[in-house]
């Protein structure tokens, strides 16, 4: 049979998008690494799902899987198409639309024909709730690598994220330290390890290694996770811009028991069939 899909992408992170209602699919790990290759594939970051509600406080079931096959429970720029893609398709006209992750319920916003505003959650700092070996809650925590201390930051924005401080992000080890921690004994879920250069009080760059992905030119919730750890650490104030590779994202975090809010860009690349068995 033909799987009707589209690509898209939110500041150069991609996306195949899947409509589960109106069409018969169940991802399997295999399949989704092999559409996921960009020499051999439809190439892409992340596989979403658009699926039924199991509860009546949601519009739309939300999953999402890397391009090992993996399934994981957050990514900010993924909603955002998301909910640029329900719209399109016609299968809802919300302008607000609440949807259910593996980690909770999630609210999509419009803000015009291409911009989308997500509620984002709550962080959590317990080192249980990122989940991370610690047993303390720490502002910076502290390991080291090879010798060399390595300051960074820890908080789950639904999955979790090392945050690492840097002067320079552009010589920044990204394609050291990303692997090596991604992977390290501290995450037993592993993590996504983000790279932060704060500018100046209203605004840092950030490159992120994404878990099962790789560097990528955008992480939205990596994008939150740094701007939470900036505010905490007293480096960013409550609203900022990130400025990762692929554009920007306008966040807001105003403390403890506050979700984070992120604004950005959405692209519609194209729309596609696929051979599906």
């Amino acid at each position: 049979m033909k799987l009707k899909f589209a690509k898209m992408h939110g500041l150069g992170n991609d996306f195949m998008v899947i409509d589960a209602i109106n069409q018969s699919f169940s991802p399997r790990p295999e399949l989704i690494r092999q559409w996921a290759d960009r020499h051999d594939g439809i190439g892409f970051d992340q596989m979403l799902v658009v699926s039924p509600a199991d509860s009546h406080n949601a519009a739309f079931k939300y999953n999402i899987y890397n391009a090992d096959g993996g399934e994981v429970a957050q990514c900010g720029n993924g909603a955002r198409c998301f909910a640029r893609f329900v719209r399109e398709q016609g299968l809802t006209e919300l302008e607000v639309i609440p949807v259910e992750t593996n980690t909770g319920l999630l609210q999509l916003e419009a803000v015009d024909a291409t911009r989308y505003r997500v509620n984002m959650g709550i962080p959590q700092f317990e080192p249980d709730a990122i989940p991370m070996r610690a047993d303390t809650v720490q502002e910076l925590y502290h390991t080291d690598f090879e010798g060399t201390e390595i300051s960074f930051s820890a908080v789950s924005i639904g999955n979790p994220h090392m945050v690492i401080p840097v002067v320079d992000v552009d010589n920044a080890a990204v394609e050291i330290l990303g692997p090596y921690f991604e992977s390290h004994m501290m995450f037993p879920e592993r993590a996504n390890i983000g790279f932060m250069q704060v500018l100046d009080r209203s605004s840092f760059r950030l490159r992120v290694f994404e878990r099962g992905v790789g560097e990528t030119r955008a992480c939205g919730s990596g994008a939150c996770a740094a701007m939470v750890a900036g505010v905490r650490l007293d480096l960013l104030n409550s609203s900022a811009t990130a400025i990762l590779t692929g554009g920007e994202l306008k966040l807001e975090w105003q403390g403890d028991a506050n979700p984070v809010m992120m604004t950005g860009e959405t692209a519609m690349v194209y729309q596609g069939e696929i051979q599906y068995e």
